[in-house]
């Protein structure tokens, strides 16, 4: 099962992180930024964005998965994408 959110999964919708350290590592372990297919206009602002320098917008043309291990889950791409293309998923039962 998947969880869709456009919000980072570490966060409350008021801001402090709510998870313990050790709950942390375990959920991004399990987790992943996803692309919606067919809405990116590739602006490039999610790639701009990136802390570790990944194509993200590549990755939202296809409408895929970010799999690059220098991922940090750190939500950039996803709060500023102008159109809502990308999304967390926690996978459930991952770990």
């Amino acid at each position: 099962m998947l969880a869709l959110s456009r919000r980072h999964p570490l966060t409350s919708p008021t801001g402090p992180p709510l998870p313990s350290d050790a709950d942390r590592v375990r959920l991004l372990a399990r987790g992943l930024v996803v692309a919606e297919p067919g809405r990116c206009v590739q602006c490039g602002t999610c790639s701009h964005s990136c802390p570790s320098g990944i194509d993200v917008r590549a990755v939202a043309r296809e409408g895929a998965a970010v799999t690059d291990r220098r991922c940090l889950l750190c939500g950039s791409c996803v709060s500023r994408c102008p159109r809502g293309v990308l999304s967390f998923v926690l996978v459930e039962g991952a770990a």
